[in-house]
């Protein structure tokens, strides 16, 4: 088989992020890509590339997923992630999964283990606890910085989960990669909105909306206002741009603007396409990411 060029971009989150915030959000995306893009490089695979660099960005508690994430309206965190390999179609996603620290790892164990494509709540603990992930204390995922803002928002009377995203800190995380097989995969792992209903789900874990992967097509991840991102299917949304013959930035482009004229929607997407063209495009202030350039690691927020 022909060897192709690999690519890889990882994002953060899409919101009105503060410049204080900036510097931790540059730093956690670009240590992302280089994990990933590292197993690319010698040889690895995409949906390896992806749990890899999501993992790492799970662990850092500058974004909305594992570690820090933000908590739903009983001060509890509950997390939702989904990995999907553009080769075989195969996906596998857990929503509204507490204990676990890497909810991407064990989205990975959906896929690979299990006949199903999306386990929630209790079952994907007790799948976690039977593959030997450690649960671990509720504690190990809280920051003090996460409580003070929880009790911050319950004070809040015209608190509103779209305007969350014109200043709410913290972000999705997700990626896209294509290996040297030119195969596609794509992830995407979160802490949902802040102060959220208890088992509420977004886009994140969903097919088609936070996460999509077709070797014939492109892979994609999303982020921002899950409501609004499930009414258009977004990353299908730009994966379908793609396989039509469009350019990666534009299908990008394309599907913000069906996000923000169809559902008056706010958040950003990722995307590679077959030929391992990278496109990211946003309707947030700023947008978080990092990606492979001339093998060379680039990184910004702004537009």
């Amino acid at each position: 088989m022909t060897e192709v060029t690999p690519a890889f971009i990882v994002h953060g989150g899409a919101w009105d992020m503060p410049d204080a915030e900036v510097p931790g959000h540059l730093a956690g995306c670009r240590r992302a890509a280089e994990i990933g893009w590292a197993i690319l490089s010698q040889g690895g695979s995409a949906v390896d590339a992806v749990e890899a660099a999501i993992r790492s960005m799970e662990d850092d508690p500058a974004f909305d997923a594992g570690v820090g994430a933000w908590l739903n309206e009983a001060g509890e965190v509950e997390l939702d992630a989904i990995i999907m390999d553009g080769a075989t179609l195969e996906s596998g996603a857990v929503a509204a999964v507490q204990h676990v620290r890497n909810p991407i790892v064990l989205a990975r164990l959906v896929m690979e283990r299990t006949p199903h494509a999306l386990i929630a709540a209790k079952g994907a603990e007790k799948l976690a606890a039977q593959h030997g992930l450690p649960l671990v204390d509720e504690s190990a995922l809280l920051t003090g910085q996460e409580l003070e803002r929880w009790r911050a928002i319950k004070e809040q009377r015209d608190f509103s989960m779209k305007t969350a995203f014109g200043g709410a800190p913290r972000g999705t995380v997700g990626a896209v990669a294509r290996d040297r097989r030119g195969h596609l995969a794509a992830g995407t792992s979160t802490g949902g909105t802040p102060n959220k209903m208890q088992g509420r789900v977004g886009d994140s874990p969903l097919i088609g909306c936070g996460c999509y992967a077709d070797d014939l097509s492109a892979g994609a991840s999303a982020t921002g206002w899950g409501e609004s991102i499930m009414k258009v299917v977004l990353c299908k949304t730009a994966c379908d741009g793609a396989a039509a013959g469009g350019a990666a930035q534009a299908a990008a482009e394309n599907a913000i603007a069906v996000l923000a004229d169809r559902a008056q929607g706010l958040g950003g997407v990722i995307l590679i396409d077959r030929q391992g063209n990278i496109g990211c495009a946003f309707n947030t202030p700023r947008m978080a990411r990092a990606w492979i350039e001339h093998g060379q690691i680039r990184a910004g927020v702004e537009a």
